[in-house]
C-alpha cells in the first residue's frame, strides 16, 4: 500500500472541493488552497473511511443521532456514554500502519498540528467553527494516534451534536477526517475576516492578531490586536492590546494579509474567514480557509456608488426566503402596485437574492422631501428600519440630490370622499359589492376540469397576473373609509380624545374574514368539549396522524365535518401565505389540529373567544358614546358626525382582511392547476416530484414541458431554500455594500419599545414561537414572534398580548389583536432574542413598552 494510494491516508497535495464526504470540509479546503499556489504547510489526512472501519458497533451512536436538540440531559448522557466507546475502542492494524508511514514521510520528527475536519464543516452555511477538537505541538506517531482518535471522540461531544441538531445538518451518520500538518513556529498569528462579520460590511477587512499561535486568537483566550482596513487598505480603527500602542502587525504585514484575503476571496467566490501565522522566519502561511457563513446575502449592483435596500420579505410578513415560484408571483404582484410603490418611494423593481427580495430605496433616502415616506413605510414595518432610513439621510455616502417638496410625487391614489360617502351611508350595500365583484373575479380563476398540461399551464400564464392583484380591482370605497375617516375624526375630535382613545373604538370589528376563521375553528372546540373523551383523544394524538386521518376519512364526524368545512373555506391559508409556493392548510391539515389543540386547552371563561370578542365589540360601541359624549352641547353637531363615522367605519374596515382572503383563494386555485402540470412534468423524469414545479418560475416551467430537464436545478434551489431557512435574522434595511445599518446607540438603549398597537395591559409567562405550524400557547401566555400573518392568529385567541419584531399598525397581526382584544406591541427590535420562553413580561399598548419582570 503506496501513501498516494491508502483508502484510509491521503497527501494534502491529493484532495480538493470536491472529496469534502472523504476528507471533511478543512482538508478540502487547504487541499484548493495549496492547488492554487498559497502558501499552506504540507501534511495528510487521515479520511473518513478510517474513522468508518474505526467507529465501534453500538446503537448508542443511533440513539444519539435521533435524541431531541433540546433534551439536554439525555444528550449529556448518550454523549459521554459514545464518547467513552470511541476511547476505548482499538484503531485497526490498516489504519494504525498508514497512519505512521504518513507521520513518517511528513514530519521528520518535527511537531505537528493535528486537526478534526468534520464532512459538516466549513460549509457555506454552517461553519463548525471550534465544535471539534484540535491539538498543537504533536511530536510522533504513537501521540498523532492518541490525538487522532480524540479528535473522533470530538465528534460526539453534546455542543457538536447538538450544534448539527441546531443546524439540521449532518445528524444521520456524521463522519470525521483528520488533518495533520506540519507546526508553524509562529511569531505571530491570528485570523483574517475578508467582511466586516459585524455589520456584513464586503469592502471592510477585519484582521486580529497576537504574539504565538493563533489558536490563542481563534479560542478566545487572549485580547488580540483589532484592525479594521478600509477597501483602499487605509486602517479606519485599530485596537492594540498591549497598550503600548505597537501591536504585533506592521502596515505592511497588514496590508499582505489584506491582499491574501482579497485572493481566496476570488478564488473561492465567496468572502473567507482566514487563519494565518509568520513564522520567526518571516515566513507568512495560511493555516485554514472557510466560508464567512453569517453575512446576509445582498443584491448585486453594478455601479460604484452605496445602494440602499428595503426587505419586501418582511413587509409580506415573512421571516424566511421565498421559493422561486412565490418569488416570480409576487414580482407580478408589485407591478400592480407601482403606483403605489412610487408614491412611498421605493423602486418598483424588485430584486430577488437567494429567495430575498429587494426594494431599492436610494433616490428616496437621498431626497429630503420624499424621505419622511420612506421614513413613515418602515415605521410600519418596524420601527427600528424608520430610525435607520432617517439616519442614512446624513450618511455622506447618501448626498442629498436636488430637489423641492413641490417634486416630491403625490401621495398613492388620494382616496376621494365621494369614492367613501356612498359606502359610509350604505356600509352593508358597499360590503355586498366588495364580495360580488370578489366572486366573479374568482370564478374565472378556477381553470379547466380536463384539460392538457399545456392548456392548465397556458391558463395560469394568462390569469395569474389577474391573480396577483386581484386587491387592487376590488371597489375601493368600503375598503378605503377607515383610512379616509380616521384624519377627520381626530380633528372632529381634537381636545377631546387623543389617538390611543380612538384606536380603542377598532377593537372587535365585524366581518373581518380573519377573525370569523378563528371563530369558526373556535366553536369546533366548543363542539368537541361536549365530548371529554373524543376532547382528550385529540389532545394525546399527534397532529400530523390526526391530519392523516381527516384526509382518509377516519375521523369522528364532529370533528371530520368540523374540519372538512374549516377547509373549504379556509384551506387555502397557511402561515407566510403570501408565498404561492408554501403548502396550505388544505395539503397538510396538521397545523390546523395543532390550533385546535390550542382552542381545546383554553377552557377558561375569560379564554371564550367567542366572548371575549363580543365584550370587545360592546366596549368599543360603549367608547364612541364616551368619546363623542366629552364634546360640549356647542358641539353636537361635531359629536353627531363624528359618531355617525366611526360607527359606520367599524362596519367597514373588517374588509380591509377581505382581499388578502381573495388572494389566497386564487392562489390555491392556480396552485391546483399548476401542480397538475408539474405531475405531468414528474412523470415524464424531468422533476422528481410533482411539488418541485414550484421551485420553478413560470418561464422554466413552459421549458419542463418542451423537454428540458430541470432535475438539478430544483435540487440545487431546494439546497438554497433550506440553507437561508436556517438564517435567524432578516434585516429590514441593508446597503449594497452588505452592510445592515443599525439605530444609533441613543435609539437603541430605549428598551424593549415599539409601536403601541393594541391598547390594553397584560402580564404573563413569554411564550417565544418561531413557527405557528407546531407551536402550543397555553392561555395566558403572552405571544412573543418575529413577523405574523393571519397563518398565525388562532394563537391570538388564547394569548393574552402579542410582541413582534415587525409589524405596524395596520399590518395584519395587529389588526386581529385590535379585535380580539389583547394588547399588542410590535417592532420591538430583537425581541424573540431579548426575551425568553417562560419568561414574565408586561405588555403595554397603549404605551408601546415591553417589561420584563427579570431583566435577566
Amino acid at each position: 500500500m503506496t501513501f498516494e494510494d491508502s483508502a484510509v491516508v491521503l497527501p494534502l497535495t491529493a484532495v480538493g472541493a470536491t472529496m469534502a464526504d472523504l476528507v471533511g470540509g478543512k482538508a478540502a479546503n487547504l487541499g484548493e488552497m495549496l492547488a492554487a499556489g498559497f502558501d499552506v504547510p504540507g501534511g495528510f489526512c487521515v479520511t473518513t473511511t478510517a474513522y468508518r472501519e474505526f467507529r465501534p458497533d453500538d446503537p448508542a451512536f443511533g440513539e444519539l443521532e435521533s435524541c431531541p436538540a433540546d433534551d439536554v440531559t439525555r444528550l449529556a448522557e448518550l454523549s459521554a456514554k459514545v464518547r467513552r466507546l470511541v476511547l476505548a475502542a482499538p484503531v485497526p492494524s490498516s489504519v494504525e500502519s498508514a497512519v505512521r508511514l504518513a507521520c513518517q514521510r511528513l514530519s521528520a520528527g518535527g511537531p505537528v498540528a493535528v486537526r478534526s475536519s468534520s464532512t459538516a464543516e466549513d460549509r457555506p452555511d454552517a461553519s463548525f467553527a471550534g465544535q471539534y477538537d484540535t491539538f498543537l505541538d504533536v511530536c510522533g506517531a504513537d501521540a498523532v494516534l492518541v490525538a487522532v482518535r480524540q479528535c473522533w471522540a470530538s465528534l460526539w461531544s453534546e455542543r457538536a451534536t447538538r450544534y448539527r441538531a441546531a443546524h439540521d445538518v449532518g445528524r444521520r451518520g456524521p463522519a470525521i477526517a483528520v488533518v495533520v500538518q506540519h507546526m508553524v513556529d509562529a511569531e505571530c498569528a491570528g485570523v483574517l475576516h475578508t467582511a466586516n462579520p459585524v455589520t456584513g460590511n464586503r469592502a471592510e477587512t477585519v484582521v486580529e492578531a497576537a504574539p504565538g499561535l493563533g489558536e490563542a486568537v481563534v479560542s478566545g483566550t487572549v485580547t488580540p490586536d483589532h484592525y479594521r482596513l478600509t477597501a483602499d487598505g487605509d486602517v479606519a480603527d485599530g485596537d492594540v492590546a498591549d497598550g503600548a500602542g505597537t501591536g504585533c502587525l506592521s502596515a505592511a504585514r497588514l496590508g499582505e494579509l489584506q491582499r491574501l484575503g482579497r485572493s481566496l476571496e476570488r478564488y473561492f467566490g465567496a468572502p473567507q474567514d482566514v487563519e494565518w501565522a509568520i513564522g520567526h522566519d518571516g515566513r507568512l502561511r495560511l493555516t485554514q480557509s472557510r466560508p464567512i457563513t453569517t453575512l446576509f446575502p445582498i443584491p448585486v449592483h453594478a455601479g460604484h456608488d452605496v445602494r440602499a435596500y428595503s426587505s419586501v420579505n418582511i413587509y409580506q410578513g415573512l421571516d424566511r426566503p421565498f421559493t422561486p415560484m412565490g418569488s416570480y408571483l409576487v414580482r407580478k404582484r408589485q407591478e400592480g402596485m407601482r403606483q403605489y410603490l412610487v408614491a412611498v418611494g421605493f423602486s418598483a423593481e424588485v430584486t430577488d437574492v437567494d429567495g430575498w427580495l429587494y426594494w431599492d430605496i436610494t433616490d428616496s433616502v437621498r431626497h429630503a422631501a420624499k424621505r419622511p415616506k420612506v421614513v413613515s413605510f418602515m415605521n410600519n414595518l418596524t420601527a427600528p428600519a424608520g430610525q435607520v432610513v432617517e439616519q442614512l439621510g446624513s450618511d455622506p455616502r447618501f448626498p442629498e440630490v436636488p430637489g423641492s417638496s413641490a417634486e416630491a410625487v403625490p401621495g398613492p391614489g388620494r382616496h376621494r370622499w365621494e369614492r367613501v360617502v356612498p359606502a359610509l351611508l350604505w356600509p352593508s350595500a358597499a360590503r355586498a359589492r366588495v364580495v360580488r365583484a370578489a366572486e366573479g373575479k374568482l370564478r374565472g380563476f378556477a381553470g379547466p376540469v380536463e384539460a392538457t398540461a399545456q392548456e392548465r399551464l397556458s391558463f395560469v400564464e394568462d390569469v395569474h397576473r389577474d391573480v396577483c392583484q386581484i386587491e387592487a380591482n376590488l371597489p375601493r370605497g368600503a375598503n378605503s373609509a377607515r383610512t379616509v375617516v380616521s384624519g377627520y375624526v381626530a380633528r372632529l375630535l381634537a381636545g377631546y380624545a387623543d389617538p390611543a382613545e380612538i384606536a380603542a373604538v377598532y377593537r372587535g370589528i365585524p366581518h373581518n374574514p380573519t377573525t370569523e376563521m378563528d371563530l369558526v375553528l373556535w366553536q369546533l372546540a366548543v363542539a368537541v368539549r361536549r365530548d371529554p373523551a373524543l376532547c382528550a383523544q385529540l389532545l394525546e394524538t399527534d397532529a400530523g396522524q390526526l391530519a392523516r386521518r381527516q384526509l382518509s376519512g377516519e375521523l369522528p364526524s364532529v370533528v371530520q365535518d368540523g374540519i372538512r368545512e374549516f377547509l373549504a373555506a379556509y384551506g387555502c391559508r397557511t402561515t407566510a401565505e403570501i408565498d404561492f409556493g408554501v403548502p396550505r392548510w388544505s395539503d397538510d391539515p396538521a397545523p390546523v389540529f395543532v390550533m385546535l389543540a390550542n382552542f381545546l386547552r383554553a377552557t377558561g371563561d375569560d379564554q371564550d373567544a367567542g366572548k371575549r370578542f363580543a365584550a370587545a365589540a360592546v366596549a368599543a360601541e360603549a367608547k364612541i358614546g364616551e368619546l363623542t359624549g366629552r364634546l360640549p352641547r356647542s358641539r353636537a353637531p361635531r359629536a353627531w358626525l363624528a359618531r355617525f363615522l366611526l360607527r359606520r367605519t367599524r362596519q367597514l374596515c373588517g374588509l380591509r382582511e377581505f382581499p388578502k382572503l381573495c388572494l389566497m383563494r386564487g392562489f390555491a386555485l392556480l396552485r391546483r392547476q399548476l401542480l397538475l402540470v408539474g405531475a405531468e412534468i414528474a412523470g415524464a423524469g424531468r422533476l422528481a416530484k410533482a411539488g418541485d414545479v414550484l421551485f420553478l418560475d413560470l418561464p422554466e416551467v413552459r421549458k419542463a414541458l418542451a423537454g428540458e430537464d430541470f432535475r438539478d436545478l430544483v435540487t440545487e434551489r431546494r439546497a438554497v431554500y433550506e440553507r437561508e431557512c436556517r438564517r435567524p435574522r432578516v434585516p429590514a434595511v441593508i446597503l449594497s455594500d452588505g452592510t445592515v445599518p443599525q439605530p444609533d446607540r441613543a435609539s437603541a438603549e430605549a428598551a424593549l419599545t415599539g409601536l403601541a398597537a393594541a391598547a390594553g395591559v397584560a402580564t404573563g409567562p413569554a411564550r417565544v414561537v418561531h413557527d405557528p405550524d407546531g407551536a402550543r400557547v397555553e392561555p395566558g401566555e403572552i405571544l412573543v414572534a418575529a413577523t405574523t400573518d393571519p397563518g398565525w392568529t388562532p394563537l391570538f385567541l388564547t394569548a393574552a398580548a402579542l410582541v413582534t419584531e415587525t409589524g405596524g399598525m395596520v399590518s395584519h397581526g395587529t389588526t386581529v389583536a385590535r379585535e380580539h382584544g389583547i394588547p399588542a406591541v410590535v417592532g420591538v427590535g430583537d425581541a424573540t432574542r431579548r426575551i425568553r420562553t417562560g419568561q414574565r413580561i408586561t405588555v403595554d399598548g397603549s404605551a408601546g413598552t415591553v417589561t420584563p419582570d427579570d431583566p435577566g
